[in-house]
């Protein structure tokens, strides 16, 4: 069963095709990443499902329910945390699941912990690091109540050794939870690490390229970086990618 259904999806401003027949699903449970180029239309993609777009054609389900046009069928995380700064931080993670009814407090603290943010969750978001400010974001888009979360380029602002803290401790509360994710990001290395299936975009208009399925074991460990099947899995998906040119 699937979580998340594109069916034949498109989308332009004006003359402009931006998204060209998409066509993909993702399964409950499961990691999807959406890799292209700058401008391949996978922020659109995203408000699309958001309800922020209509689509020129095409349908969105989830649960087998059309969601076109319907806000709050996700929960959201942009690149930027977005936390509001006159709410402490435990204020913060509770924010989407307040929007949708009373909020589960003991799963929040127990996120928290998890998070390694309990000692400032009484802290206002100008009080922490870039990659704490990320962690109470992701740790509100689980706490609200939709099973499907959709990360925009979450770590793109982050150092390489910051980022990588903070993919192997995504994967960790992933796999606890397991909600259906779909992940916007422009980096090979980082779709390979995360996902179970990576969905290529072509640029002007986004057609669906290629579907790649790295069979790497869960979990996941940093010294996958470094193995010669991972490299292969690379080079192989920056050719794809590099034939878009």
């Amino acid at each position: 069963m699937s979580n998340l259904v594109i069916k034949q999806l498109s989308k332009s401003f004006g003359s402009k095709i931006v998204l060209d027949q998409l066509c993909f699903d993702v399964k409950l449970g499961e990691f999807v990443s959406i890799l292209g180029p700058s401008g391949s239309g996978k922020s659109t993609l995203f408000h699309l499902i958001g309800g922020r777009y209509l689509p020129d054609q095409g349908d969105i389900l989830i649960d087998n329910k059309s969601i076109v046009g319907q806000a709050g069928q996700m929960s959201y995380m942009p690149q930027s945390p977005s936390l509001f700064p006159w709410r402490t931080i435990r204020e913060n993670i509770v924010l989407g699941a307040e929007l949708k009814g009373k909020p589960d407090l003991a799963l929040a603290e127990q996120m928290l912990k998890k998070a390694g943010l309990t000692e400032v969750a009484d802290a206002y978001p100008s009080a922490l690091s870039g990659g704490m400010k990320q962690r109470a974001a992701f740790i509100r888009a689980l706490l609200s109540p939709q099973d499907l979360l959709c990360l925009d380029e979450p770590f793109s602002a982050l150092d390489e050794f910051t980022r990588l803290d903070m993919q192997n401790w995504l994967l960790s509360i992933w796999q606890t939870y397991r909600k259906s994710v779909l992940f916007i990001t422009h980096s090979i290395e980082e779709a390979l690490y995360l996902s179970d299936r990576i969905v290529i975009l072509s640029t002007n208009p986004a057609r669906i390229k290629a579907v790649f399925e790295p069979k790497f074991e869960r979990p996941r460990a940093p010294e996958l970086l470094l193995t010669d099947d991972f490299l292969a899995w690379k080079r192989r998906v920056y050719q794809t990618i590099k034939a878009d040119h």
